[in-house]
């Protein structure tokens, strides 16, 4: 089952190329490696380049100018996992007297889990899933010790609080870095319905007891429902990365894959998985059992469907040359973003959301104006 692959224009699908074989990347000129880096930070993936070229000792066979950037980029994501791991260290020390343990979700996960997607991986906010019934807890507890909501208007709030699966996202003023606080995966509109009593009883403790990941099968899942359902493909090869990563990681254990596709049926959530795992093996030449995919069929969508999400979700992930962008491009992104929404909400909600947005974004385009004009 192979999904068509949009190669993009003068070479686009060159940074594809660089994470499935790093060895072809170490032969490229420095034209073409201009260009790769050029794509790998624009989808946050240079420093995941750079640890997978020292990783296979290509450095020796690589520009010095080359060299110079991926250490950078190594530098830069070391500092923002350390500064992650300190806002951990901090919200923990803000709920020191509470007893409600904190499940780790995403890229702060798999830093504190040690596990390969953390590999350069970049990350710009630390999400965690509570127990519905602690949320007002932790919040308080957070506002109380410097964290203040980014989201402050009065709709925002309301959207939040009534339909998502999260509350609005805090920020500490001197620190920077979000902190999302989710009481379920996916919004409680959406057509998805996973239990999320089921995630918090699989849930594995850290070294720290406070703290907890989801056990493997559900890490997977949540990383697929969060990148096929969650509306917005920004950083989706890089969603996608860690999910060919947790595939790899995972897939060598006896039953995963039985078990992984037996608790998506659980879950309701086969669909989201069978996107998974069709893109990962596609794009990213994850290795995943002909038995698995095949069990996972039943999650495909209509044949129509799943050949216009072949060349949607091909378009999007797959970035266009920087110096050439495309217009297809945009439009898949915009029809990816559309279909996420649709299927998060009903039509009748779905239509005031979108109405309300745009309404508030041309409040806010004519505040700017104003205030140029003044």
């Amino acid at each position: 089952m192979t999904a068509y692959v949009h190669t993009g224009k003068h070479g686009a699908d060159i940074l594809l190329t660089a994470l499935r074989d790093p060895v072809h990347a170490a032969r490229l000129d420095v034209e073409a490696w201009d260009l790769l880096l050029r794509l790998a930070r624009r989808t946050r993936l240079l420093g995941r380049l750079a640890v997978i070229m020292e990783e296979m000792k290509l450095e020796s066979e690589l520009p010095a100018r080359v060299l110079d950037h991926l250490a950078a980029a190594r530098v830069f994501v070391n500092w923002r996992q350390r500064a992650a791991r300190w806002e951990i260290n901090r919200i923990l020390a803000a709920l020191q007297e509470s007893e409600v343990s904190l499940v780790l979700l995403k890229g702060s996960a798999y830093i504190l889990a040690g596990l390969p997607p953390a590999r350069g991986r970049l990350l710009s906010d630390v999400d965690l899933l509570v127990p519905a019934a602690a949320l007002d807890s932790v919040e308080q507890r957070l506002l109380g010790s410097g964290w203040e909501s980014v989201k402050l208007e009065e709709y925002d709030q309301r959207y939040y609080r009534t339909w998502m699966h999260e509350l609005p996202p805090l920020r500490h003023p001197e620190r920077g870095f979000e902190v999302d606080i989710h009481h379920t995966i996916s919004p409680l509109t959406s057509r998805l319905n996973p239990d999320p009593e089921k995630l918090f009883r699989d849930s594995i403790p850290l070294e720290d007891y406070r703290l907890r990941v989801l056990q493997p099968v559900d890490m997977v899942l949540h990383s697929a429902v969060h990148l096929f359902y969650d509306g917005e493909f920004i950083n989706g090869l890089r969603d996608l990365v860690d999910l060919a990563d947790l595939f790899g990681c995972f897939g060598h254990r006896r039953d995963f894959w039985e078990t992984l596709v037996l608790r998506a049926r659980e879950q309701n959530l086969q669909r989201p998985l069978f996107y998974a795992m069709r893109y990962a093996q596609s794009l990213l030449g994850a290795d995943i059992p002909a038995a698995a995919m095949a069990a996972i069929g039943a999650g495909a969508p209509p044949r129509l469907v799943l050949h216009l999400m072949d060349r949607l979700v091909s378009m999007v992930m797959v970035p266009d040359h920087p110096d050439f962008p495309q217009r297809r491009t945009a439009v898949a992104q915009l029809l990816l973003y559309v279909r996420s929404h649709w299927l998060r909400m009903p039509p009748a909600l779905l239509l005031k959301h979108l109405a309300r947005k745009q309404m508030m974004r041309w409040k806010h385009r004519r505040q700017a104006a104003a205030t140029t004009i003044q």
